[in-house]
């Protein structure tokens, strides 16, 4: 499974669409409390579960990590990691990927610098204030000290997209090549 974090805007997102168009590699299916909106499926964009049903799985032990945003659980369930998948994850539950025991697992953190993050984000449609958030809050959050020790570092400010998910898709196969042969 390919587990991919990194700042907003350092391009995980889109090297996870690319993983998945030209290498094959399908998304993991997170759980979220939240409601569905209507261009949504159960089962395709998330596994959609009630409050009560999400605690239920945490109580069982199911989740690799969870986590609250804006009120709602997200979190990756251990039923979905998988040899050719990928998850998009918070720094948070990159450390709980990290520290699970799965030869399977292969970790990846891309890099970019706060200025073409910026500029992403103004592209991709972000207002300037919320740029300025997230990078500010980038970076206190991503600061060096608090990254966990990964699998692969990739500096995606210097490459395409398309470059990113080609680098990570080798790595990730050179990877389980190598412990599979240990």
């Amino acid at each position: 499974m390919i587990v991919l974090s990194g700042a907003s805007a350092s391009g995980k997102t889109e090297a996870a669409k690319m993983l998945m168009t030209k290498h094959g590699i399908k998304r993991a299916i997170t759980t979220t409390t939240r409601p569905m909106r209507s261009q949504e499926v159960d089962g395709r964009d998330y596994f959609f579960v009630s409050k009560e049903t999400f605690e239920k799985l945490i109580a069982d032990g199911a989740f690799v990590e969870y986590t609250i945003y804006n009120g709602n659980y997200y979190g990756s369930t251990k039923n979905q990691i998988a040899d050719n998948r990928s998850v998009v994850i918070d720094l948070e539950g990159l450390k709980s990927y990290t520290q699970f025991n799965d030869k399977r697992i292969v970790t990846f953190y891309l890099s970019a610098s706060e200025e073409l993050c910026y500029k992403r984000m103004l592209e991709r449609g972000d207002t300037v204030e919320d740029a300025q958030r997230r990078i500010a809050n980038d970076r206190k959050l991503f600061a060096r000290n608090r990254i966990p020790k990964v699998d692969y570092i990739i500096d995606s400010g210097s490459k395409s997209i398309e470059e990113v998910a080609d680098e990570v898709y080798r790595l990730y196969n050179e990877h389980l090549k190598a412990k599979h042969q240990s």
